[in-house]
């Protein structure tokens, strides 16, 4: 029986037991031989993917960008990179997936934009204090010609988390300084990202997983708190919520209007959050009134560990079950809720390239159809 064909209550909560497949469009598959993977590639592996039993891909981000980051530096979040296809092909392959009944989960960067995105262009354009400015985090520096960075955060990835422009402001990015942060307390910000979420949902998107999830959300009143206050950028999560950079209270009022927007469709749009957080405080993130699920690991493409060393942890919420894979082939253990189904287990075959395996990962697990089906009480899905 194809996922489409079955009842609406297992369709409408497809995601808790699903075995999800992550794809990094630019490497999985070449469809015309110029050395780069595309959306054409990935339709034509829509068969093996079948083979594989899975009930989902993830795809990572395909949209236009620099490449300062993988593609999660985004210059325009409602376009595909012209060198991987166009729209077109993203609705042929979603079809495809969906009539072999795949379901497509789509990656969505909200704590930051590229440094090409028409928004970071019209704010370097723009003067101090304009309407351009304001969707993103724009200070003055320190010091009497201002030649400090506003504050001592530092970037993820090394060095002084702020970077100065000709006028003399700061511009404030947590990760690559070619991916500026964006001002999440701004209502246009904010009103955008809806927009788009119902732009891929129209197209057929099923879900998408949150970049950053608990990074959106910032203590910006002046003067700028010091991290000494609260820790390391990087370091331990904490418990209590109030790091200035991470894991604010104030995050879920913007994932409780994402929420309304997925409750629009039929089946609702599934959500899964990146949260780097106190396990404390990941329930949130998984609440049925947010994002529904979330996930955490102990690699990712940012620490460049190999994977044979990669963990992860799903996380739910009392009511709210995930099945998640972390970036890099890493194998994912499950976790369920209600009564769990008598095996704990994990993907045999997880790998983003076709029929390598990924190191690390069981060799010798049950196939992912027959575990669904026997989990489900559903019979498992033939071949497309």
């Amino acid at each position: 029986m194809k996922m489409s064909q079955r009842p609406a209550a297992a369709s409408a909560e497809w995601w808790r037991q699903a075995v999800v497949y992550q794809i990094y469009p630019r490497s999985f598959a070449d469809s015309d031989g110029d050395g780069l993977g595309d959306l054409k590639g990935i339709l034509s592996r829509v068969p093996y993917l079948v083979s594989l039993g899975i009930d989902a891909v993830w795809l990572s981000p395909f949209y236009p960008s620099g490449l300062a980051d993988g593609g999660y530096d985004v210059d325009d979040y409602r376009d595909v990179d012209p060198q991987l296809g166009t729209l077109t092909d993203f609705d042929e392959m979603t079809a495809s997936l969906h009539g072999c009944g795949i379901k497509v989960i789509v990656d969505i960067v909200p704590n930051h934009t590229s440094n090409r995105h028409a928004w970071f262009r019209e704010a370097l354009a723009a003067p101090k204090g304009s309407r351009a400015r304001d969707r993103y985090i724009f200070r003055d520096g320190q010091g009497p010609d201002s030649a400090q960075p506003p504050s001592d955060w530092a970037s993820v990835f090394g060095g002084p988390a702020w970077t100065r422009v000709p006028d003399g402001q700061w511009y404030l990015h947590l990760f690559a300084a070619e991916q500026p942060d964006l001002n999440w307390a701004n209502r246009e910000v904010r009103d955008d990202f809806l927009t788009t979420l119902r732009f891929w949902s129209d197209r057929g998107v099923d879900g998408f997983r949150v970049d950053v999830a608990h990074g959106l959300a910032k203590n910006l009143a002046e003067p700028l708190e010091p991290l000494a206050v609260n820790g390391d950028l990087v370091g331990s999560p904490l418990p209590h919520g109030n790091h200035p950079l991470w894991d604010r209270d104030e995050v879920h009022d913007i994932y409780a209007e994402w929420r309304q927007v997925f409750n629009e469709y039929d089946p609702p749009r599934a959500g899964v959050a990146e949260a780097w957080v106190h396990p404390s405080r990941r329930p949130r993130y998984a609440s049925p009134d947010g994002l529904g699920q979330a996930l955490t690991s102990t690699c990712s493409r940012r620490t460049g560990r190999p994977a044979s060393s990669c963990g992860s942890s799903p996380i739910t919420s009392p009511t709210h079950s995930a099945m998640v894979r972390p970036l890099h082939g890493c194998c994912p253990t499950t976790t369920w809720s209600g009564t769990p189904p008598a095996t704990r287990w994990r993907p045999r075959i997880i790998s983003a390239v076709p029929g390598t395996p990924s190191r690390g990962c069981s060799a010798t697990a049950p196939h992912p159809s027959s575990i669904a089906a026997s989990a489900s009480g559903e019979p498992a899905r033939p071949p497309c």
